[in-house]
Protein backbone atom coordinates (compact mmCIF):
# COMPACT_ATOMS: atom_id res chain seq x y z
CA UNK A 1 0.00 0.00 0.00
CA UNK A 2 1.35 3.41 -0.99
CA UNK A 3 2.11 5.82 1.86
CA UNK A 4 1.78 9.60 1.52
CA UNK A 5 2.04 12.64 3.73
CA UNK A 6 -1.42 13.78 2.71
CA UNK A 7 -4.39 12.68 0.61
CA UNK A 8 -6.64 15.35 -0.94
CA UNK A 9 -10.16 14.19 -1.64
CA UNK A 10 -12.86 16.04 -3.58
CA UNK A 11 -13.61 17.72 -6.87
CA UNK A 12 -11.56 18.10 -10.05
CA UNK A 13 -12.59 20.38 -12.92
CA UNK A 14 -11.16 22.12 -15.94
CA UNK A 15 -11.47 25.90 -15.83
CA UNK A 16 -11.69 28.26 -18.79
CA UNK A 17 -11.22 31.96 -18.03
CA UNK A 18 -12.52 34.58 -20.45
CA UNK A 19 -12.16 38.33 -20.31
CA UNK A 20 -12.99 41.33 -22.44
CA UNK A 21 -14.74 44.67 -22.61
CA UNK A 22 -18.09 42.91 -22.59
CA UNK A 23 -17.39 42.08 -18.92
CA UNK A 24 -16.85 45.70 -17.84
CA UNK A 25 -19.18 46.60 -14.94
CA UNK A 26 -22.12 48.84 -15.81
CA UNK A 27 -22.00 50.54 -12.43
CA UNK A 28 -18.74 50.43 -10.48
CA UNK A 29 -20.51 50.93 -7.15
CA UNK A 30 -22.64 47.80 -7.28
CA UNK A 31 -20.46 45.71 -9.58
CA UNK A 32 -23.15 44.82 -12.10
CA UNK A 33 -21.83 42.95 -15.10
CA UNK A 34 -22.78 43.69 -18.67
CA UNK A 35 -25.75 41.66 -19.86
CA UNK A 36 -25.38 39.31 -22.83
CA UNK A 37 -28.03 40.11 -25.47
CA UNK A 38 -29.76 36.98 -26.71
CA UNK A 39 -28.45 35.95 -30.12
CA UNK A 40 -25.47 38.33 -30.04
CA UNK A 41 -21.94 37.34 -30.99
CA UNK A 42 -19.53 39.07 -28.62
CA UNK A 43 -15.77 39.36 -29.03
CA UNK A 44 -13.44 38.52 -26.13
CA UNK A 45 -9.95 39.82 -25.40
CA UNK A 46 -8.52 36.81 -23.59
CA UNK A 47 -8.96 33.12 -22.87
CA UNK A 48 -6.92 30.96 -20.51
CA UNK A 49 -7.20 27.30 -19.59
CA UNK A 50 -6.45 25.93 -16.16
CA UNK A 51 -7.65 23.23 -13.78
CA UNK A 52 -9.46 23.61 -10.50
CA UNK A 53 -11.55 21.95 -7.85
CA UNK A 54 -10.75 22.50 -4.18
CA UNK A 55 -9.04 19.16 -3.71
CA UNK A 56 -6.74 19.40 -6.75
CA UNK A 57 -5.81 22.96 -5.77
CA UNK A 58 -4.93 21.75 -2.28
CA UNK A 59 -2.99 18.77 -3.62
CA UNK A 60 -0.76 21.14 -5.60
CA UNK A 61 -0.16 23.32 -2.52
CA UNK A 62 0.96 20.26 -0.57
CA UNK A 63 3.25 19.07 -3.37
CA UNK A 64 4.84 22.49 -3.83
CA UNK A 65 5.41 22.66 -0.07
CA UNK A 66 7.43 19.46 -0.23
CA UNK A 67 4.83 16.99 1.05
CA UNK A 68 4.14 13.71 -0.74
CA UNK A 69 0.68 14.36 -2.11
CA UNK A 70 -1.98 12.25 -3.79
CA UNK A 71 -5.41 13.17 -5.14
CA UNK A 72 -8.58 11.11 -4.89
CA UNK A 73 -11.50 12.16 -7.05
CA UNK A 74 -13.53 11.27 -10.10
CA UNK A 75 -13.15 12.45 -13.67
CA UNK A 76 -14.47 11.45 -17.08
CA UNK A 77 -12.62 9.85 -19.98
CA UNK A 78 -12.41 13.08 -21.97
CA UNK A 79 -10.03 15.95 -22.83
CA UNK A 80 -10.90 17.83 -19.64
CA UNK A 81 -10.02 14.76 -17.60
CA UNK A 82 -6.72 14.47 -19.46
CA UNK A 83 -6.01 18.12 -18.63
CA UNK A 84 -6.64 17.45 -14.93
CA UNK A 85 -4.31 14.45 -14.94
CA UNK A 86 -1.58 16.26 -16.86
CA UNK A 87 -1.68 19.24 -14.49
CA UNK A 88 -1.42 17.02 -11.41
CA UNK A 89 1.39 14.89 -12.81
CA UNK A 90 3.29 18.04 -13.78
CA UNK A 91 3.13 19.08 -10.12
CA UNK A 92 4.33 15.67 -8.86
CA UNK A 93 0.92 14.85 -7.40
CA UNK A 94 0.20 11.12 -7.40
CA UNK A 95 -2.92 10.12 -9.41
CA UNK A 96 -2.90 6.36 -8.88
CA UNK A 97 -6.16 6.55 -6.89
CA UNK A 98 -8.19 8.44 -9.48
CA UNK A 99 -11.64 7.07 -10.37
CA UNK A 100 -13.24 7.35 -13.80
CA UNK A 101 -16.83 7.75 -14.96
CA UNK A 102 -18.12 6.15 -18.16
CA UNK A 103 -21.37 8.09 -17.91
CA UNK A 104 -20.43 11.64 -16.90
CA UNK A 105 -17.86 14.04 -18.28
CA UNK A 106 -15.20 15.75 -16.19
CA UNK A 107 -16.36 18.84 -14.34
CA UNK A 108 -15.98 22.01 -16.40
CA UNK A 109 -16.26 25.70 -15.51
CA UNK A 110 -16.34 28.84 -17.64
CA UNK A 111 -15.32 31.86 -15.58
CA UNK A 112 -16.23 35.37 -16.73
CA UNK A 113 -13.60 37.69 -15.27
CA UNK A 114 -14.41 41.29 -14.37
CA UNK A 115 -11.60 43.89 -14.22
CA UNK A 116 -11.67 43.94 -10.39
CA UNK A 117 -10.89 40.22 -10.09
CA UNK A 118 -14.43 39.16 -9.32
CA UNK A 119 -15.99 36.53 -11.54
CA UNK A 120 -19.20 34.87 -12.59
CA UNK A 121 -18.87 31.09 -12.90
CA UNK A 122 -20.82 28.79 -15.19
CA UNK A 123 -20.23 25.26 -13.90
CA UNK A 124 -20.94 21.75 -15.10
CA UNK A 125 -20.03 19.63 -12.07
CA UNK A 126 -20.20 16.33 -13.93
CA UNK A 127 -18.27 13.32 -12.66
CA UNK A 128 -17.00 15.21 -9.61
CA UNK A 129 -20.48 15.05 -8.05
CA UNK A 130 -21.57 11.61 -9.24
CA UNK A 131 -19.71 9.17 -7.05
CA UNK A 132 -20.08 6.44 -4.46
CA UNK A 133 -17.94 5.57 -1.46
CA UNK A 134 -16.05 2.94 -3.48
CA UNK A 135 -14.79 5.66 -5.82
CA UNK A 136 -12.51 6.86 -3.01
CA UNK A 137 -9.85 4.20 -2.62
CA UNK A 138 -8.76 4.68 0.98
CA UNK A 139 -7.85 0.98 1.09
CA UNK A 140 -5.20 1.56 -1.59
CA UNK A 141 -3.33 4.43 0.06
CA UNK A 142 -2.29 5.42 3.55
CA UNK A 143 -1.37 8.88 4.78
CA UNK A 144 -0.63 10.93 7.86
CA UNK A 145 -3.30 13.44 6.84
CA UNK A 146 -6.53 13.48 4.86
CA UNK A 147 -7.68 16.80 3.39
CA UNK A 148 -11.40 17.05 2.61
CA UNK A 149 -12.89 19.78 0.45
CA UNK A 150 -16.48 20.02 -0.79
CA UNK A 151 -18.27 16.70 -1.17
CA UNK A 152 -21.21 18.21 -3.08
CA UNK A 153 -23.43 17.84 -0.02
CA UNK A 154 -23.18 14.04 0.11
CA UNK A 155 -23.04 13.88 3.88
CA UNK A 156 -23.54 10.09 3.99
CA UNK A 157 -20.32 9.55 2.05
CA UNK A 158 -18.50 12.22 4.06
CA UNK A 159 -19.44 10.40 7.27
CA UNK A 160 -18.10 7.10 5.92
CA UNK A 161 -14.84 8.70 4.75
CA UNK A 162 -14.25 10.47 8.07
CA UNK A 163 -14.97 7.28 10.01
CA UNK A 164 -12.61 5.23 7.81
CA UNK A 165 -9.78 7.76 8.01
CA UNK A 166 -10.21 8.31 11.74
CA UNK A 167 -10.17 4.56 12.45
CA UNK A 168 -6.84 4.34 10.61
CA UNK A 169 -5.29 7.12 12.66
CA UNK A 170 -5.23 9.80 9.95
CA UNK A 171 -5.41 13.43 10.95
CA UNK A 172 -8.27 15.07 9.08
CA UNK A 173 -8.39 18.63 7.74
CA UNK A 174 -11.74 19.78 6.40
CA UNK A 175 -12.81 22.75 4.31
CA UNK A 176 -16.49 21.83 3.76
CA UNK A 177 -18.68 23.33 1.06
CA UNK A 178 -22.16 24.79 1.27
CA UNK A 179 -23.70 21.37 0.60
CA UNK A 180 -22.15 19.89 3.74
CA UNK A 181 -22.98 22.97 5.81
CA UNK A 182 -26.68 22.42 5.09
CA UNK A 183 -26.40 19.28 7.22
CA UNK A 184 -25.32 21.27 10.27
CA UNK A 185 -26.10 18.75 13.01
CA UNK A 186 -24.49 15.83 11.19
CA UNK A 187 -21.41 17.90 10.32
CA UNK A 188 -20.98 19.00 13.95
CA UNK A 189 -21.09 15.36 15.06
CA UNK A 190 -18.11 14.65 12.80
CA UNK A 191 -15.94 17.46 14.17
CA UNK A 192 -14.45 15.55 17.14
CA UNK A 193 -12.91 13.11 14.65
CA UNK A 194 -11.31 15.96 12.72
CA UNK A 195 -8.04 17.74 13.47
CA UNK A 196 -8.49 20.97 11.53
CA UNK A 197 -11.51 22.95 10.32
CA UNK A 198 -11.34 25.95 8.00
CA UNK A 199 -14.34 28.13 7.09
CA UNK A 200 -15.07 31.72 6.21
CA UNK A 201 -16.89 33.85 8.75
CA UNK A 202 -20.35 33.43 7.23
CA UNK A 203 -19.91 29.67 7.06
CA UNK A 204 -18.73 29.44 10.66
CA UNK A 205 -21.82 31.38 11.73
CA UNK A 206 -23.89 28.45 10.46
CA UNK A 207 -22.17 26.19 13.01
CA UNK A 208 -21.67 28.61 15.91
CA UNK A 209 -24.33 31.02 17.15
CA UNK A 210 -22.17 34.13 17.20
CA UNK A 211 -20.92 36.91 14.96
CA UNK A 212 -17.66 37.49 16.86
CA UNK A 213 -14.67 35.52 15.57
CA UNK A 214 -13.07 35.18 19.01
CA UNK A 215 -16.28 33.71 20.45
CA UNK A 216 -16.59 31.37 17.47
CA UNK A 217 -13.04 30.20 18.02
CA UNK A 218 -13.59 29.46 21.69
CA UNK A 219 -16.65 27.42 20.80
CA UNK A 220 -15.19 25.48 17.86
CA UNK A 221 -11.93 24.74 19.75
CA UNK A 222 -13.89 22.33 21.94
CA UNK A 223 -14.33 20.11 18.85
CA UNK A 224 -11.10 20.33 16.80
CA UNK A 225 -7.39 20.88 17.48
CA UNK A 226 -7.04 23.68 14.94
CA UNK A 227 -9.63 26.09 13.57
CA UNK A 228 -9.42 28.86 10.99
CA UNK A 229 -11.83 31.65 10.10
CA UNK A 230 -11.27 33.85 7.05
CA UNK A 231 -13.06 37.13 6.41
CA UNK A 232 -11.78 38.54 3.13
CA UNK A 233 -10.08 41.90 3.45
CA UNK A 234 -10.75 41.84 7.21
CA UNK A 235 -8.15 39.13 7.63
CA UNK A 236 -8.24 35.83 9.48
CA UNK A 237 -8.28 34.15 12.87
CA UNK A 238 -6.71 30.84 13.86
CA UNK A 239 -6.42 28.83 17.05
CA UNK A 240 -4.72 25.69 18.30
CA UNK A 241 -6.94 25.58 21.37
CA UNK A 242 -4.46 27.59 23.43
CA UNK A 243 -3.52 30.63 21.37
CA UNK A 244 -5.66 32.86 19.20
CA UNK A 245 -3.87 34.47 16.26
CA UNK A 246 -5.49 37.38 14.45
CA UNK A 247 -4.02 38.52 11.14
CA UNK A 248 -4.86 41.30 8.74
CA UNK A 249 -4.05 41.38 5.05
CA UNK A 250 -0.71 39.84 4.12
CA UNK A 251 0.00 42.47 1.50
CA UNK A 252 -2.04 44.96 -0.50
CA UNK A 253 -1.83 43.68 -4.06
CA UNK A 254 -3.70 44.11 -7.32
CA UNK A 255 -6.30 41.36 -7.52
CA UNK A 256 -6.40 39.69 -10.94
CA UNK A 257 -8.63 36.71 -10.13
CA UNK A 258 -10.03 35.55 -6.78
CA UNK A 259 -10.56 31.96 -7.92
CA UNK A 260 -8.96 29.52 -5.49
CA UNK A 261 -8.08 32.10 -2.81
CA UNK A 262 -9.93 30.20 -0.10
CA UNK A 263 -8.42 26.88 -1.17
CA UNK A 264 -4.96 28.44 -1.09
CA UNK A 265 -5.46 29.76 2.43
CA UNK A 266 -6.80 26.53 3.91
CA UNK A 267 -4.31 24.25 2.16
CA UNK A 268 -1.42 26.58 3.00
CA UNK A 269 -2.41 26.50 6.67
CA UNK A 270 -2.80 22.72 6.60
CA UNK A 271 0.55 22.25 4.84
CA UNK A 272 2.33 24.23 7.54
CA UNK A 273 0.68 22.35 10.41
CA UNK A 274 1.32 18.99 8.71
CA UNK A 275 5.00 20.00 8.39
CA UNK A 276 5.26 20.74 12.11
CA UNK A 277 5.28 24.52 11.88
CA UNK A 278 3.85 26.86 14.52
CA UNK A 279 0.39 28.40 14.46
CA UNK A 280 1.92 31.78 13.58
CA UNK A 281 3.92 30.27 10.73
CA UNK A 282 0.81 28.50 9.46
CA UNK A 283 -1.20 31.73 9.36
CA UNK A 284 1.63 33.49 7.55
CA UNK A 285 2.00 30.79 4.90
CA UNK A 286 -1.76 30.60 4.41
CA UNK A 287 -2.04 34.36 3.98
CA UNK A 288 0.93 34.54 1.63
CA UNK A 289 -0.34 31.62 -0.45
CA UNK A 290 -3.78 33.17 -0.86
CA UNK A 291 -2.30 36.58 -1.68
CA UNK A 292 -0.06 35.07 -4.35
CA UNK A 293 -2.91 33.12 -5.94
CA UNK A 294 -5.15 36.18 -6.48
CA UNK A 295 -2.37 37.85 -8.48
CA UNK A 296 -2.67 35.24 -11.23
CA UNK A 297 -5.43 33.88 -13.43
CA UNK A 298 -6.45 30.42 -12.26
CA UNK A 299 -6.36 28.68 -8.91
CA UNK A 300 -2.93 27.04 -9.23
CA UNK A 301 -0.54 29.40 -11.01
CA UNK A 302 0.27 31.47 -7.93
CA UNK A 303 0.56 28.65 -5.39
CA UNK A 304 3.80 29.11 -3.47
CA UNK A 305 6.71 26.71 -3.36
CA UNK A 306 8.57 25.77 -0.21
CA UNK A 307 11.55 27.97 -1.10
CA UNK A 308 9.44 31.14 -1.44
CA UNK A 309 10.60 33.95 0.84
CA UNK A 310 7.73 35.08 3.04
CA UNK A 311 7.33 38.57 4.43
CA UNK A 312 6.79 39.00 8.16
CA UNK A 313 3.19 39.63 9.13
CA UNK A 314 1.92 41.67 12.04
CA UNK A 315 0.03 39.12 14.10
CA UNK A 316 -2.02 39.71 17.21
CA UNK A 317 -1.44 36.70 19.48
CA UNK A 318 -3.49 36.24 22.65
CA UNK A 319 -4.54 33.39 24.90
CA UNK A 320 -7.77 31.81 23.72
CA UNK A 321 -9.15 31.95 27.25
Amino acid sequence: MAKFDIISLGAAVQDVFIGGKVLTPKHEADGWVEEFPLGAKLDLDSIEFSTGGGATNAAVTFARQGLSSTFMGKIGNDPAGSAVKTALMHEQVDISCLSYSDKYKTGYSVLLLAPNGERTILTYRGASTHYEIQDFKLDQADANWLYLSSMSGKIDILEQIVEAAHSRGMKIACNPGKGELKHTKRLVKLLPKMTLLSLNKEEMMQLIDSTEPAEMMRAIASFVDYAVITDGANGSWATDGNKLVQAGMYKDVEVVDRTGAGDAFCSGFTAAIASGQSLEQAVTLASANSTSVVQHIGAKAGILRSDAELDDMELNVTRLG
